[in-house]
């Protein structure tokens, strides 16, 4: 599990793909601390497995789901990468619960500055869009924030400062996608009470006389 307070920016070091399927290669040093080969480290949010270390780094497996559902088969040497260890019980929590199972990507479309802070507009797919609600909690390349805005086939964050400064996210053009991550709580209850089925379903799932029904 994870938080979304990102410890560290590492640096893509190499990735080599084979396929979908391969392996990648971060420059870190924060997160090595305490870390052991089979650890996780969220790298852009999404949860990976340590197969190796360096002394400067990381080596991690990527599988073929994470290829097709997040941005990480798109990365660069060079390029800048969020980075988080797994959270240790007892350890506070300043973000929101995160899995590191990435639900798909968003692309960029815009900022605008207001005073101190910077609006972000990302577009993505109606799949993704049904869980994210104004003031709710969502994963934007490992980054746990909080959303000010949503419509029709985008939604919007405001940045401040600080996390400005700490991760990536401000330092992207517009155009670039980002890996998102909904909020878990969320899933699991479109999961039990079917919200997500009604047009499969032929109208079964949460309805108003399901409402009616146990009183709400």
């Amino acid at each position: 599990m994870f938080t979304g307070i990102v410890e560290e920016m590492g640096r893509i070091r190499h990735i080599s793909l084979n396929g979908r399927s391969g392996q990648i290669s971060v420059r870190a040093k924060k997160v090595l601390e305490g870390t052991k080969i089979g650890d996780s480290i969220a790298v852009n949010g999404v949860c990976l497995t340590v197969t190796s270390l360096q002394p400067d780094g990381f080596t991690a497996d990527i599988m073929a789901e994470t290829y097709r559902r997040s941005n990480l088969g798109q990365g660069k040497p060079g390029e800048y990468v969020n980075l988080e260890r797994a959270m240790e019980a007892g350890e506070r929590f300043g973000g929101h619960i995160m899995s590191g199972h990435i639900d798909g990507v968003g692309v960029i479309q815009a900022y605008r500055r207001e005073e101190n802070a910077v609006w972000v507009t990302i577009e993505t797919s109606p799949e993704i869009l049904r869980l994210i609600v104004e003031k709710g909690s969502i994963g934007i390349d490992g980054i746990s924030l909080t959303v000010v805005k949503v419509e029709d086939t985008e939604f919007q964050v405001s940045v401040i400062p600080h996390t400005g400064e700490e991760t990536t996210l401000l330092k992207k053009d517009t155009g670039d996608q980002v890996n998102l991550e909904n909020d878990i709580i969320g899933k699991y209850v479109e999961k039990l009470l079917g919200i997500g089925s009604v047009e499969e379903s032929g109208g079964s799932g949460l309805t108003m006389d399901f409402l009616k029904e146990y009183g709400i």
